[in-house]
């Protein structure tokens, strides 16, 4: 599909803008919803559920396979629930009326990768998707105004994009270029470990032109970038997946900052050596100063100091991976492929489990509706 840059700029000069309704304070009654994320039910099914600030479950969608990451309109109560790698639907979720606004289906040749973002206006929805017979990843963009239909076209400028975030303030798209070739004909077989050239790219929104590309040093071209958050500083923190032979004990978190090289941040040995290798999620706080990063292989939450570029500390968490900030500094939630979720408070050391009247086994990641 060819890049409709001269349609999109239309579009931008002329939309009417949507309406900034203040998100929908519950789907029932007396509840406001504290977290969305997609799940594997006791029945076997995979669902989209929103939990309310007492546990509650508020929304129950379900899914026609297995999804990854859930995204929350910034002014609609809406949800974007993206298919897990190789898929290729998106459903759209009211989670006020309780109902499927619509189901996306990704373009032939294509599939998505798990990810996709509202712009902040809320006018886009952005995704990262394989053009298959190439192997190239794309950065698409549908506009809602016009039920979803695809207005732009961009290149990724590398292979197998999966997470992507929108510079807090600006049109620059940030892209995690994981680097991993794979085919829908091969499932989720990594097909080109030994030549992978992971980047993370900077873009611009409207134009889709390249504003900078990093990579990693040819001696760490395995260490996969896959998941990342933006700061409203503009620093980005990012959680790599080594690829290569166990055993190197290479540092698993990177930050970087518009100009500079990517720099690599080590936990302390047994604490490097715990994450197994792979990290699941990325978030920063609130107050933007702290991230944290999953490692549920390893079992483990670390947790990072963006400020003064080092790891502070890490707790348990049997398969904890999905994170989310609160709405208050040095805090996330945290869920686990066991059903389990807690509220972490960084600066004090404490752990709140949620009151959850179900059980379910959360996948990887999750969003924050506080």
């Amino acid at each position: 599909m060819e890049i409709n840059r001269r349609r999109f700029c239309q579009l931008l000069a002329s939309a009417v803008l949507l309406p900034r309704l203040a998100r929908a304070e519950a789907a029932t009654a007396n509840a406001t919803p504290m977290f969305a994320a997609a799940a594997k039910g006791r029945d076997g099914h995979y669902h989209l559920y929103l939990i309310g600030q007492q546990g509650e479950l508020m929304l129950d969608h379900i899914l026609p396979a297995r999804a990854h990451h859930t995204e929350v309109h910034p002014q609609l109560p809406l949800l974007a629930c993206i298919a897990r790698r190789p898929g290729t639907f998106i459903d759209i979720v009211d989670y006020q009326q309780q109902r499927l606004v619509k189901r996306i289906m990704a373009g032939r040749g294509r599939h998505f990768f798990g990810h996709g973002i509202f712009s902040d206006d809320g006018r886009w929805l952005i995704t990262t998707e394989n053009e298959i017979n190439s192997g190239q990843g794309r950065v698409v963009i549908r506009a809602m105004a016009q039920d979803y239909a695809v207005i732009a076209d961009y290149p990724s400028y590398g292979i197998g994009p999966h997470e992507l975030v929108q510079q807090p303030g600006s049109a620059v798209l940030t892209v995690a270029n994981g680097g991993i070739l794979t085919h829908p004909d091969h499932g989720r077989e990594k097909l080109n470990l030994d030549s992978m050239q992971p980047s993370l790219v900077r873009l611009d929104l409207h134009s889709g032109n390249h504003l900078e590309q990093q990579q990693l040093p040819a001696a760490q071209h395995q260490l996969s970038i896959r998941h990342i958050d933006t700061n409203h500083q503009g620093t980005t923190v990012i959680a790599l997946q080594y690829q290569g032979a166990p055993g190197h004990n290479l540092p698993l978190v990177g930050i970087h900052r518009p100009g500079e090289a990517i720099q690599l941040l080590r936990a302390p040995a047994p604490v490097n050596l715990a994450m197994k290798d792979y990290c699941g999620s990325a978030r920063c706080d609130h107050s933007g100063r702290f991230a944290a990063v999953s490692a549920p292989r390893g079992d483990l939450i670390t947790f990072w100091d963006l400020q003064e570029n080092q790891f502070i500390s890490s707790i348990k968490s049997r398969d904890g991976c999905g994170l989310a900030a609160t709405d208050s500094p040095a805090e996330f939630i945290i869920s686990a492929g066991t059903g389990r979720c807690v509220r972490y408070n960084l600066e004090h050391g404490t752990t709140e489990r949620l009151p959850l009247g179900f059980k379910a086994a959360w996948d990887n990641h999750l969003t924050a509706l506080l």
